[in-house]
């Protein structure tokens, strides 16, 4: 494997090859981390669509499209993320290539508008420009796929497969724009070609031999990106307070979505920190296809949550045509996914079901429960709020006190295994 423990200072065009999945002090790249801003604006345009068409009753329409959307951005980002962990050498062609892929998300950005509206309408999906985001996208990483196809034979085998698997999806992606089809079969049609994306990595790994990923700077990759999707509940936060201010004035109630919007956006971040996935990851590498896929409705429920958190800031300035109670579910339903994935991928790792945490996932649903049945008899909008956000301090504190002892010896059984 080649070593990149001391990188060169320039950035010349050098060989793409395998990396050392046992690098020491693997770390995600500035690059890396520019390119995650973009999905900033992804994330928040798929958001304040949805709130949109959730603040007017459009529950089944906002549902569809944020799926689609929250596909798109993620299952993109997630396929290389896995190809610059095995062989990203940071030379001015990857760059470029991460350029493009940039460009790729901000016309996916600009796509979703026009999305959510034509399913909204019923008529026709105005999916064009959102799928040619998508393609550019794709067609960088290909272009990577073939580079590390020429430069490492250990790997060309998988590369190829890759690339060419990609192509063929894509191909599939830009007729469906071509064609245009009515509103029923391109809807099923993108979930056909979703499916058959995610079963490129299956496949080209499977008869092409495993690429050389970093279990550690993988799950660092997922984490940071679960906080730059965590951005969009504070972003939700301060809609809500500025909703609050606008209609009361600075109250109790601007303070309790203050203090409610962050604490829920905290409890939510040291939720997830919890789980030692770079650690499980390296242990087991095979679960890693099953936890890197279910992150897809980590990330999509935790931007579901800021969306919800518009609607409630919606809401409380008498902007929406849904009741309060309804308001409120569109923050309480993607906490609750939220913490049921992450319970379910924690378990996974582990591979076994401890009763402790289970416990302390339905001690947080509870207090999801009574969030709803506190707006049900009457208490405000901004109360159900905060008492919501008190569902992940149940993990957190259930965590703190005894459920890392669980965890400890789990870990030392496993690894001392």
């Amino acid at each position: 494997m080649t070593s990149t423990a001391h990188p060169p200072l320039d950035h010349r065009l050098r060989r793409m090859v395998g990396r050392d999945p046992e690098e020491q002090h693997r770390a995600a790249t500035p690059l890396e981390l520019l390119y995650d801003l973009t999905l900033v604006v992804a994330f928040s345009q798929a958001g304040s669509q949805a709130a949109h068409l959730l603040g007017i009753g459009s529950f089944g329409p906002a549902l569809l499209a944020f799926c689609l959307a929250i596909f798109a951005i993620c299952w993109a980002w997630i396929n290389y993320s896995w190809l610059a962990s095995a062989f990203d050498n940071d030379d001015v062609f990857v760059r470029i290539a991460t350029m493009v892929q940039m460009l790729g998300v901000l016309v996916l950005a600009l796509g979703l508008p026009p999305l959510f509206h034509s399913i909204e309408e019923g008529a026709h999906v105005e999916n064009g420009i959102m799928i040619a985001g998508y393609v550019v996208m794709r067609v960088s990483t290909i272009a990577l796929w073939l580079r590390v196809a020429r430069h490492d034979p250990r790997y060309r085998r998988t590369a190829l497969r890759y690339a060419g698997l990609l192509g063929i999806v894509q191909i599939a992606w830009i007729v469906q724009i071509v064609v245009y089809p009515p509103f029923g079969v391109a809807i099923w049609l993108m979930v056909l070609f979703g499916a058959a994306e995610m079963l490129v990595p299956l496949l080209a790994e499977r008869r092409g031999g495993t690429t050389p990923w970093h279990p550690h700077h993988i799950a660092e990759r997922y984490s940071l990106l679960v906080i730059i999707t965590l951005g969009e509940i504070v972003l939700g936060t301060i809609l809500a307070i500025s909703a609050v201010v606008e209609e009361q004035g600075w109250s109790a109630d601007a303070v309790i979505v203050a203090f409610g919007g962050v604490l829920l956006a905290f409890g939510l971040w040291w939720s997830y920190f919890t789980m030692p996935s770079g650690t499980l990851l390296a242990r087991f590498p095979r679960r890693s296809f099953v936890w890197g896929y279910g992150h897809m409705i980590v990330f999509g429920s935790l931007a579901a949550s800021g969306a919800g958190l518009h609607v409630a800031a919606n809401a409380i300035a008498g902007d929406v045509a849904i009741s309060e109670l309804a308001a409120l579910a569109t923050v309480v339903v993607p906490v609750a996914v939220f913490l049921t994935m992450l319970f379910a991928l924690y378990s996974f790792l582990l591979g076994r079901f401890d009763p402790f945490h289970i416990g302390l996932y339905l001690g947080s649903l509870v207090v999801l429960a009574l969030a709803v049945a506190a707006v049900a008899a009457g208490a405000s909008l901004p109360v159900g709020i905060l008492i919501a956000a008190l569902a992940p301090l149940v993990v957190v504190i259930g965590y703190e006190t005894v459920g890392h002892r669980h965890q400890r010896r789990a870990l030392e059984e496993i690894l001392g295994r």
